[in-house]
Parts: structure tokens; C-alpha cells; sequence
């Protein structure tokens, strides 16, 4: 007896067991469990990758939304701040004219007012020179009366 027989033998036995015991199925069952669990989880990476990849997009485009709306904005406010630049400028240009013309009333008015105040000084300054030209030449009741005329004279010719 040799020993490779009983390592034939032996290997028969081991063959016969493991077939016994069905070790052939279960790691074949095993296996389609494990490649199943596999696939499984393959699919599931699948849909996680599509998932992500929709949320992306998604992202993607509420961000270009985002920009669009924030330059949309910032156009307004910079077409606005246009607007009111321009409203300032004519309402300064308004109440510099205004103010100018309100100037020029002033001037005209206080220019009025001097020549009338000039005027009355010299019809004072006239009167009484004339009283005094008039009383040194003239005495009496007529010199009296040809005073009071000319002082009228005088007087509605310089006013």
C-alpha cells in the first residue's frame, strides 16, 4: 500500500464530503448572493451618480438664474441711480434759476428803491435850494407865494 493511494483514497473521502454536505452549492449560492448584493449596490451607485447629477443641474441653473437676477438688478439700481442723478441736476439747474431770478428781482427792487431815494434827496436838496435862491431875492406876501409854487414845481417834476 502506497502512500499516494491513501492520499487517492483520502481525496475521494474529502470529495464525497464536501459533495455531502453540499459545500459546492453553498459557496455556488454564496457567490450568486455576494454578485446579487454586488448589483444591488451598483444599481443603487447608479441612481445615487443620476440623483447627484440632477441636483447639479439643478444647481447649476438656479445659479445662472441667480446671476441673471443680480445683474437684472444691478442694471436697475445703475438705470436708477441715472434717473435720480438727472433729477438732481434739473432740480439744481431749477432752483439756481430761481435763486438767480430771485437775485435779479432783489437787485432791480434795491436798484428802484436807490434811484427813488436819490431822487428824493435831490428834490430835497432842490427845494431848499430854491427856497433859499427865492427868499434871498424876493421878500413879502408874493415872495411867499412864488415860493410855494415853485416848491410845487419842483417838486412834480422830480417825482
Amino acid at each position: 500500500m502506497d502512500a499516494t493511494f491513501f492520499a487517492l483514497v483520502a481525496l475521494i473521502i474529502f470529495f464525497a464530503v464536501v459533495i455531502y454536505f453540499k459545500a459546492p452549492q453553498m459557496m455556488t449560492g454564496s457567490l450568486d448572493k455576494r454578485a446579487v448584493r454586488i448589483a444591488d449596490e451598483l444599481e443603487e451607485a447608479r441612481k445615487l451618480r443620476e440623483e447627484a447629477q440632477a441636483l447639479l443641474a439643478d444647481y447649476q441653473r438656479k445659479q445662472r438664474d441667480a446671476e441673471k437676477e443680480a445683474a437684472d438688478i444691478i442694471a436697475a439700481a445703475e438705470a436708477n441711480a441715472a434717473r435720480m442723478t438727472e433729477e438732481a441736476k434739473q432740480g439744481l439747474e431749477d432752483l439756481i434759476a430761481r435763486r438767480t431770478k430771485m437775485a435779479e428781482t432783489k437787485i432791480a427792487q434795491a436798484e428802484s428803491q436807490a434811484l427813488q431815494d436819490v431822487r428824493a434827496v435831490a428834490a430835497d436838496a432842490a427845494i431848499s435850494a430854491a427856497e433859499k435862491i427865492l427868499s434871498a431875492k424876493m421878500s413879502g406876501k408874493a415872495a411867499d407865494e412864488q415860493v410855494a409854487d415853485s416848491i410845487k414845481a419842483v417838486k412834480a417834476r422830480l417825482q
